[in-house]
């Protein structure tokens, strides 16, 4: 058995797997950090697309401890990716006012357990249609922000797919 190299590491599926994890975790920093300390209040949809971001966290965990899982895992979070790519779509479209917004938009969250988690659930939700925070360069939005990020990030997935496993398989 040969020894695994630093160089060999990072052309690895475990360390696109972990990239993406990290880059998850601080796009749900700078959300929860918009909100909790700027009060920029988040709508249903906004609460919605950091889900796959939560997820991909806990895939990057699971895949530090199970490493024949990491290319399962970094498949299952190029779909999460996808699917809030789409998401951050369609939230973009309702802000530009290129659709109308769902009848769920406008909701408000109210549970009564005052865990972490169950606060953010249960901050005061903004309409989908206001954009409570823009870039000042180019205008663009948190949704928008996030149709580029999460794009990357599947294409990053994707391209993790194709490398050679770290630990090779027992035959």
């Amino acid at each position: 058995m040969s020894k695994i190299q630093l160089k060999d590491f990072f052309k690895s599926p475990l360390f696109i797997l972990l990239v993406v994890a990290e880059m998850s975790f601080f796009a749900l920093a700078a959300a929860l950090i918009g909100q909790l300390v700027y009060g920029l209040a988040p709508c249903q949809m906004c609460i919605y697309q950091r889900i796959p971001f939560i997820t991909v966290i806990i895939f990057g965990v699971v895949g530090l401890f199970a490493q024949k899982a990491v290319k399962p895992l970094l498949g299952f979070s190029a779909l999460a990716f996808l699917m809030n790519t789409g998401l951050a779509v369609y939230h973009s479209g309702i802000e530009r006012g290129w659709w109308s917004e769902t009848e769920g938009c406008a909701a408000h969250f109210d549970f009564s357990d005052p865990t972490l988690m169950e606060k953010i659930m249960t901050a005061q939700a903004s309409n989908c249609t206001e954009i409570p925070w823009q870039d000042p360069f180019f205008g663009l939005s948190m949704a928008n922000l996030n149709v580029f990020l999460c794009a990357a990030l599947f294409m990053l997935c994707i391209y993790g797919l194709y490398l050679k496993p770290l630990l090779p398989a027992k035959s």
